[in-house]
């Protein structure tokens, strides 16, 4: 196998810097989103140093295995600083209870300049999120941001949604409710260790071999993405296996289709 070189942080800076100047050209959800921080040269600037700083954890190693694993960690830690915003965005909060879950996080903040902060700390996240997703695929061509990873950022979601909600709960009905997400949180954090420990530990297939797979793979309505994730358990793309059970399982399944790209 040909070893391949580090990428310098000048490189993956670069690469950054352009893929957020080409979300004006997309139209997608993130990249409309991506855009704000081109709208004013402070936020840019503040965005630029800070993804700066996180790329240093990925251009300090020497050998590209350990860049690919340090990027992974990267994409899953914004997984997690974006969640709170995202919460507040999908759920159709009352105005104490917003105030609340700000409290959560920024006690020594007021409500207002909680959310100001939030917004900001959301719209940088999710950029420098695009930038690592994008320094993953295209630069690094790393397997584990596609299914392992968005089951990852799915099964976060989910345990993140629990604990705010079971905090939340105020009324006898709403803690009933919320009494069976108390339970799940230990699982969930849980599972949730165990898929990071597993997408870091995944096998790095060789750029070229894993442009051989993404040749290989199905398209369209018969993506792998879309067997794994679906509710009724409906067979796969490959060899009509069923879809694994546990979430775990999933991540591994995933996992799997990549670390056997040197097999292809």
């Amino acid at each position: 196998m040909i070893r391949v070189p580090a990428y310098k942080h000048a490189r993956l800076v670069a690469e950054s810097e352009w893929r957020v100047e080409a979300a004006a050209l997309f139209d997608s959800p993130d990249d409309l989103i991506v855009r704000r921080v081109l709208e004013s040269p402070s936020t840019y600037r503040r965005w630029a140093a800070e993804h700066e700083w996180l790329l240093r954890g990925v251009s300090t190693h020497t050998r590209v295995e350990a860049q690919v694993v340090a990027l992974r960690s990267a994409v899953m830690n914004l997984v997690h600083r974006k969640a709170l915003f995202e919460y507040l965005r999908d759920r159709q909060l009352s105005a104490g209870k917003r105030h609340r879950l700000l409290g959560l996080f920024y006690s020594s903040r007021d409500y207002a300049n909680a959310v100001v902060t939030e917004h900001g700390n959301y719209v940088r996240c999710l950029s420098s999120h695009v930038c690592t997703e994008y320094l993953a695929q295209h630069l690094m061509h790393d397997a584990a941001v596609s299914e392992p990873m968005q089951l990852y950022e799915e099964r976060f979601t989910e345990y993140f949604r629990a604990f705010c909600d079971t905090e939340l709960a105020e009324t006898e009905d709403e803690r009933v409710r919320a009494e069976p997400l108390a339970d799940l949180r230990p699982l969930l954090k849980l599972q949730l260790a165990e898929a990071r420990q597993a997408i870091l530990g995944m096998a790095i297939a060789p750029a070229r071999e894993w442009r051989e797979v993404q040749i290989r793979r199905p398209t369209g309505e018969t993506q792998r993405l879309r067997a794994l994730s679906s509710a009724n358990g409906a067979p796969s793309d490959s060899g009509g296996d069923p879809r694994p059970g546990s979430f775990l399982e999933r991540v591994r399944h995933a996992a799997g289709i990549a670390a056997n790209a040197e097999g292809v």
